[in-house]
């Protein structure tokens, strides 16, 4: 049996300010760094042999402050395969503002629907093309051998990889919500059949 736990960064700057992220590469807030230190204290029960984060350094750091207050020194891989959705010409503008000027109901079609892209950026159908072969490619073979795995990644890309883990539709994804910090754990057979999923 393996173990494999994922968890959402803790709060960026930008989660502060409202702003849409996607791939601009901000920092952490204080709350942020509290969260990821919260997340360790969680993990320093379980044993882990690798660890992965995203291309950018809120998952970065939030995986290393997390590691570090569990007292763990694991072999960590960094990749833009598990990157947050990119949010295209929507970066770096204010919720709030972008629903008056487009309207909530075009806004949420962007933000939640599974397959219509913001203009310029990515639905969540495209992260999950990205991000499923990378899990599938890099990761599987490591749980497949019986090793633990941590993950610190995003809302969406953490979206993509539950749907796979837990069979859900992509009407039940979008309803799911992921909080920061917060990990959840998953019991793996040796056939990667879940056997357990719970927010720890």
């Amino acid at each position: 049996m393996a173990l494999l736990v994922i968890f959402r960064h803790g709060q960026s700057v930008w989660n502060l300010e409202n702003k849409f992220t996607g791939w601009v590469d901000v920092e952490l807030t204080e709350k942020g760094i509290q969260e990821a230190k919260n997340a360790g204290e969680k993990l320093k029960s379980f044993h882990f042999d690798v660890a992965y984060a995203s291309d950018l350094k809120r998952a970065q750091n939030t995986l290393s402050i997390a590691l570090e207050v569990a007292g763990k020194t694991v072999p960590t891989t960094y990749n833009k395969a598990l990157n947050e959705r990119m949010y295209g010409d929507l970066q770096g503008l204010d919720k709030t503002e972008t629903a008056k000027k487009y309207g909530d109901e075009q806004v949420k079609i962007w933000r939640r629907s599974y397959d219509v892209p913001p203009p310029n950026g990515e639905s969540l159908k495209d992260t999950t093309a990205r991000v499923i072969p990378y899990y599938k490619a890099e990761i599987e073979p490591q749980l497949k051998a019986g090793k633990n795995v941590v993950i610190a990644a995003h809302g969406n890309s953490l979206r993509a990889l539950i749907m796979y883990l837990e069979n859900m539709t992509p009407a039940q994804i979008l309803e799911f919500e992921i909080g920061t910090g917060i990990p959840r754990l998953y019991e793996l057979d040796e056939n990667l059949k879940v056997l357990k999923a719970e927010n720890i």
